[in-house]
């Protein structure tokens, strides 16, 4: 890929759950190649603030913090509100914020699975309906997805079956925007030693075998998922649409 392919000089890019770990590499990746970054964030004032850091050193742009949250109904729309005042249309919109439960699925009540549903899976297709509009040709639309949405792990029930519905709506809306240029694909990280990752019972279990069992001999950063997210944003992946594409040292070939 070429550096003028690399540049997304100008490019204005809306990021949600830009205060975590994987979010604050989308963020700083696309600020390092010119775009012009807005982020969301919940309750972590301290992730944005390290998020609003890590771009500062890498770009000159103002990035804009929008605090959101995506349970309620009206969330995607004032986050798309705030996007649009600022940057008056968007380019790139990268679903990326979760969140859920880890309960077995007996024992998940209706307000774990509307919850974990709402801000996983319906945030990106309202933001997407708001933004789409906007978007010029060639704009890119991405989620980040998960190993549960075709696997079952244990306490993931709700989460597993939200990213697997993110996943299909991904692909619907590839082919309702694929017409007008637009790109929709996911992005599915394997085990990513991040903070989310503390909430698991098993954490260190799980990052023990994943680094065992992985091809490249180590597990994926966040930083290698924006790497993937940069190749999407980029005019050479004109052709990737209604992807799932899978990051993780190669761990899930392995029989």
């Amino acid at each position: 890929m070429s550096e003028n392919e690399l540049s997304l000089q100008g490019k204005r890019v809306l990021i949600t759950g830009g205060s975590g770990d994987i979010g604050r590499a989308l963020c700083v990746a696309f600020a390092r190649r010119g775009a012009r970054v807005a982020f969301t964030y919940f309750s972590s004032h301290d992730g944005r603030a390290r998020t609003e850091e890590a771009i500062a050193a890498v770009s000159d742009q103002e990035p804009v913090a929008i605090r959101g949250n995506l349970r309620d109904k009206s969330g995607p729309d004032e986050i798309a509100d705030a996007a649009l005042e600022a940057f008056g249309a968007i380019d790139v919109f990268i679903s990326n914020a979760a969140t859920g439960v880890l309960r077995p699925a007996l024992e998940l009540t209706a307000k774990h699975w509307d919850w974990t549903m709402n801000v996983n899976a319906r945030s990106m297709l309202l933001l997407t309906n708001r933004l789409a509009p906007t978007m010029p040709e060639g704009g890119r639309i991405m989620a980040i997805s998960s190993v549960g949405a075709v696997r079952a792990l244990d306490h993931y029930a709700a989460i597993g079956a939200s990213k697997a519905a993110l996943e299909s709506t991904a692909r619907h809306l590839a082919m309702e925007l694929g017409p007008r240029g637009i790109t929709v694909n996911v992005l599915c990280p394997g085990v990513v030693d991040t903070q989310a990752l503390d909430h698991f019972p098993m954490r260190e279990k799980m990052l023990e075998v994943a680094r065992f069992r992985t091809p490249n001999g180590r597990i994926a950063t966040p930083a290698d998922v924006a790497d993937v997210a940069i190749l999407l944003a980029s005019p050479m992946a004109a052709m990737i649409q209604g992807q799932t594409i899978t990051i993780d040292g190669g761990y899930g070939v392995l029989a």
